[in-house]
């Protein structure tokens, strides 16, 4: 993928020096994100922001999450080369445009029907060809593709979703904000073993609640 078109070496050193201060310190997330434009999912008056480290309204009333964040999400799912991942929650695609770069292949699901034909155009403006992006109930995950290695849920569920974590393979790996009002959140890392669950609190944050259905949009 070329560089970001309008963006200065100036803003991409501030914009890399502002994710190694929040603590994005993986070196394959930080080229990942270095190489995704974040401009080509801002539209409107706030692509100016784009590479701000700030949430921006996308359509549907959802938004797209800030930089910071997502990168912290990227570096606790540990996606390798050869992982398929699932995430929930397509939005604006930009999550899921960074994890293409780093596994073998993503699938990507959203309940808002233009979020997801909005996101497949701009990925195929980019050329990526290992993301699949489907109109689903994302709470439901994707079991005839799945067991998967990774799962990265961007909504807020007040505990970890079961069918989720059915779908994970053992000694897979689910990052999820978990929490029970869009106030009081906490970014859990959900790694499964031949026991049963692991769970490590990662930081607070604040998400969209994870909603069953497919949005009448």
């Amino acid at each position: 993928m070329t560089d970001p078109a309008g963006i200065t070496p100036e803003q991409k050193m501030q914009f890399l020096f502002q994710l190694r201060q929040k603590g994005v310190m993986d070196s394959r997330v930080l080229t990942a994100m270095e190489k995704t434009d974040r401009g080509a999912f801002v539209r409107g008056h706030f692509a100016t922001r784009a590479y701000e480290d700030m949430p921006l309204p996308i359509s549907s009333g959802q938004t797209i999450s800030q930089p910071s964040v997502v990168g912290l999400m990227t570096q606790a799912l540990d996606v390798q080369p050869r992982d398929t991942v699932l995430e929930i929650g397509t939005g604006s695609g930009y999550q899921a445009a960074i994890l293409s770069q780093l596994a073998r292949r993503v699938y990507t699901i959203d309940r808002h029907r233009n979020l997801t034909r909005e996101a497949e155009v701009v990925f195929t403006r980019l050329g990526l060809v290992n993301v699949t992006v489907l109109t689903r109930d994302g709470s439901f995950g994707l079991p005839d593709q799945g067991p998967f290695d990774r799962i990265l849920v961007t909504a807020a569920a007040e505990d970890p979703p079961g069918p989720l974590m059915q779908q994970l393979k053992v000694g897979g790996v689910m990052v999820v904000p978990v929490g029970q009002s869009d106030t009081v959140q906490s970014l859990i890392k959900v790694t499964r073993n031949d026991a049963g669950f692991d769970y490590e609190e990662i930081m607070p944050v604040r998400f969209v609640p994870l909603m069953e259905g497919i949005a009448r949009d």
